[in-house]
């Protein structure tokens, strides 16, 4: 097999290493997808079990807890940890719950415990490190061994700048859960470099697969997302696929195959509409197309010059220019994102100097119909602008009251349209076609992660 002189070159069909959706031989996955996992009650407490408890889940960014102490709450369902950076500058999970009667030791999101955690209902504290260091009259509280009553753990790693937990204890190694493939190949984009521009969570009328599936395909685009056929198009003979055992990669040329020139410039320069992370490019794109303009400013380029390739050489030169390290990218991840699934409830697209993350949990009242979604946006920025871009957290209350970025409104408003339909009781299946291969592999690790659980 071929081997790539950067990780990015997956995507060329030369290398051999990615697989065009001819390459998906039939029978691979699974494409009959059975409704109830959306809609019942049972399976939704089977996927606690199998799933929830059992799986690396991310919980933040390192730069939400940058001194000792610095803690914040994550809660699956009903169970709930902290995550805490320790006076070693360590960062430890624990199951959030006093070990003398289970008080919960953090009642709110995010907070600072330089001196330790204090139980408010006995006064019991522990250490950062999760010790029981001191109890309420001590000398009459009987035969307490400390050593025994410290806070239980939870697994707490960190991988491209986002900290990541698993409720089990005992849990493989996380770049063991991801495999060397996926670190090697999200490793040159510098994610951990990245900055917070957007972080919303909110609650939505619709199952966390639901909005996993959506973002695991193209093929809705040009129902949802009409605008964006100016500058995309899904086009089956040129995306590329990466399948692992639990996570996936997909890409399609960020290009309207077809397209003439003017109606591709056009589309890139209204590219900051819906990607904001482009508006920094457009002026050296402008630049750059400028002498292949005529007076009335119709582009004629020469064979080898498109508005492809010069979109890709303005994102280089001017993340550069900033002093950002994107030589091992290649001349495709300027531009073109890059889907990733990292089981079970993160989807990111991701390219030079932005990428934008999808998460979803199942609702904390245990309905499969709701779930919690969480979408936020991350930039590559020069350090001196990352405080002054940096944004804070939101959590919407009131449903609706959000307004997201188009493409993004678009889904929000379809996925809980979607869940209606799932509970109609005569519907038993869904029917993907191969252009959702994406979402069967998804299907097939959920599969995988039941069926272990049941011969457990």
């Amino acid at each position: 097999m071929p081997t790539s002189t950067r990780p990015g070159e997956w995507v060329d069909p030369a290398s051999g290493l990615g697989l065009g959706l001819d390459d998906v031989q039939s029978g691979t996955f699974n494409m009959t997808i059975p409704t109830d996992r959306y809609t019942c009650p049972a399976y939704a407490t089977r996927e606690r079990e199998a799933i929830w408890k059992r799986t690396w889940q991310i919980v933040g960014r390192v730069e939400d807890l940058p001194k000792p102490g610095d803690w914040k709450k994550y809660e699956i369902l009903d169970q709930s940890f902290v995550i805490v950076r320790g006076n070693d500058d360590v960062l430890r999970g624990f199951v959030n719950a006093c070990r003398h009667r289970g008080n919960a030791l953090c009642t709110t999101e995010t907070g600072n415990a330089k001196r330790g955690f204090l139980c408010q209902y006995h006064l019991w504290s522990y250490d950062l490190d999760g010790r029981l260091k001191g109890m309420l009259r001590e000398n009459l509280a009987g035969p307490i061994d400390k050593t025994e009553n410290s806070l239980i753990q939870a697994s707490v790693d960190t991988f491209a700048g986002f900290i990541f937990l698993n409720p089990d204890p005992e849990a493989s190694a996380l770049q063991d859960y991801f495999g060397e493939e996926v670190v090697s190949l999200l490793e040159p984009y510098n994610i951990e470099m990245f900055t917070t521009v957007m972080d919303v969570t909110e609650a939505i009328e619709c199952n966390w697969k639901v909005v996993m599936d959506a973002f695991e395909e193209g093929y809705h685009i040009n129902g949802i997302h009409p605008q964006l056929l100016q500058v995309l198009h899904i086009n089956p003979q040129t995306a590329r696929y990466r399948f692992f055992e639990k996570h996936s990669a997909a890409m399609a040329p960020f290009e309207v195959v077809g397209a003439g020139v003017q109606d591709q410039v056009a589309g890139i320069l209204a590219l900051p509409e819906t990607f904001p992370g482009t508006v920094a490019v457009i002026p050296r794109f402008q630049e750059l197309i400028a002498p292949y303009q005529d007076a009335d400013g119709n582009v004629t380029f020469p064979d080898g010059v498109t508005a492809r390739t010069l979109l890709q050489q303005a994102t280089r030169e001017v993340l550069t220019g900033m002093g950002l390290d994107v030589s091992g990218l290649t001349d495709s991840q300027m531009v073109d994102n890059q889907g990733w699934v990292l089981f079970p409830n993160y989807f990111m697209t991701v390219r030079a100097g932005e990428c934008h993350v999808i998460m979803a949990r199942p609702h904390p009242d245990g309905d499969p119909n709701r779930c919690i979604w969480h979408v936020a946006s991350y930039m590559y920025l020069p350090q001196e602008f990352r405080d002054a871009v940096r944004a804070e957290a939101i959590v919407v209350d009131t449903p609706g009251s959000h307004k997201y970025f188009e493409a993004l409104q678009q889904d929000y408003e379809q996925m809980p349209r979607q869940q209606k339909g799932l509970r109609n009781d005569g519907l038993n299946h869904m029917t993907l076609v191969k252009e959702e291969v994406v979402i069967a592999h998804f299907h097939s690790v959920v599969d995988r992660f039941m069926s272990d659980a049941a011969h457990r």
